[in-house]
């Protein structure tokens, strides 16, 4: 699928991936992957506790970066109606996890569980055809993530040309295709075993 990423996207915002194990052993096409070779200045880390993670603890600690974690609350900011105040570059964790699996991550993770957390809201509906989502306006890690770099680009916080932001599901989208394509030809494959007359 990389081969369908134009160009990484280039961001002063820092993102982190905050992958579960579980993730991680499911396949290297998941849609955490392909958002973090879609953006530039990203990276991944596997784990569900991450208190006493070095590098997240340094990337925490360094006087570049304004921390947040992507997640819903009543208390969040919502990028569609407030500006992030920033002196500094954001630095965005994202949980790449089912909800349960992202609650005990947030949890357990004693360094993250304080930070500030944002959130938006949309009226989009996930193209991930192939998955079941657990509500209707659930989206990937990757659609997510494309819904705050439109918001940072709203508020001027990101500069990124739209023709970026318009290809950069491209990977996510061919993905879902060829899992379609391999489902339709195990679909013909049984109907073919069926339709065999052994005797």
């Amino acid at each position: 699928m990389c081969k369908h990423i134009i160009t990484p996207v280039k961001t002063k915002t820092k993102f982190v991936i905050l992958m579960h194990p579980k993730e991680f052993k499911k396949t290297k096409n998941g849609t955490g992957h392909l958002t973090n070779n879609s953006i530039e200045n990203c990276e991944i880390h596997v784990g569900i506790d991450f208190s006493n993670n070095t590098r997240i603890n340094t990337l925490l600690n360094c006087k570049e970066y304004e921390p947040f974690v992507l997640y819903p609350s009543e208390e969040s900011i919502k990028l569609n109606e407030e500006k992030i105040g920033l002196e500094k570059n954001a630095l965005i964790f994202i949980i790449d996890s089912t909800w349960p699996c992202s609650k005990k991550i947030l949890r357990l993770s004693k360094n993250l569980s304080s930070l500030k957390k944002i959130s938006f809201t949309h009226s989009k509906s996930s193209i991930f055809t192939i998955k079941t989502q657990p509500n209707e306006h659930c989206l990937s890690t990757i659609e997510s993530t494309l819904c705050v770099l439109e918001q940072l680009n709203k508020h001027n916080i990101e500069k990124i040309n739209q023709v970026y932001l318009e290809s950069f599901l491209n990977p996510f989208k061919k993905m879902v295709e060829y899992q379609i394509s391999c489902t339709n030809k195990d679909k013909k494959y049984v109907r073919f075993k069926k339709s065999r007359s052994y005797t």
